[in-house]
């Protein structure tokens, strides 16, 4: 079997991923923020005070 084409090797495209994807068992940035968000709501509420409404969606 005569190719013309060159020889490949599987994977080296050379294409570089832009931005890295996320690590197994590492939180999102917008995850940890969702969660101080409600760690500062649990606070308040232990305090005695009102949650704010505005937070909650």
């Amino acid at each position: 079997m005569d190719s013309s084409l060159p020889h490949r090797t599987p994977g080296a495209s050379g294409h570089e991923p832009g931005v890295p994807g996320p690590e197994h068992g590492v939180p999102s940035r917008e995850l940890r923020e969702r969660a101080a968000g409600g760690w500062e709501r649990f606070l308040r509420r232990f305090a005695g005070e009102r949650p704010d409404r505005e937070d909650e969606e």
